[in-house]
C-alpha cells in the first residue's frame, strides 16, 4: 500500500473527513515520526512496534562488481520492529 492508497483507504472510511484533511494527517503523522527518529528518539505504536535508529560504524567493504576494495562511511539507518500484536495477526490468519 502506498501512501496515496492510504489516504485513500481512510478518506474512504471516513466519509465525515475531508479527503484534504485525511491527507494532512498523513502527512503530519509521517512528519512527526520522522523528525523523532531524527533526533535520535525512539517512536512507540503499541500493538503494531517500534522505529528506532541504529547506528551502522564505518567498514571496509568490496564492490561486488570489481571487487574492489571501499570504505563504507558510518551512518545512521531506521529500524523497525514489530509489536507482538501485529506478529500474532501476520502468523494467525
Amino acid at each position: 500500500m502506498t501512501k496515496s492508497e492510504l489516504i485513500a483507504y481512510l478518506a474512504e472510511k471516513n466519509p465525515h473527513l475531508y479527503q484534504r484533511d485525511v491527507e494532512r494527517i498523513v502527512t503530519t503523522i509521517f512528519d512527526e515520526i520522522a523528525s523523532a527518529l531524527a533526533e535520535g528518539d525512539r517512536v512507540e505504536l503499541r500493538g503494531f512496534g517500534a522505529f528506532s535508529v541504529k547506528q551502522r560504524y564505518a567498514r571496509v567493504g568490496r564492490n561486488p562488481r570489481t571487487g574492489e576494495v571501499v570504505n563504507v562511511a558510518a551512518k545512521r539507518v531506521p529500524y523497525f520492529k514489530t509489536g507482538k500484536q501485529l506478529r500474532e495477526k501476520l502468523n494467525n490468519h
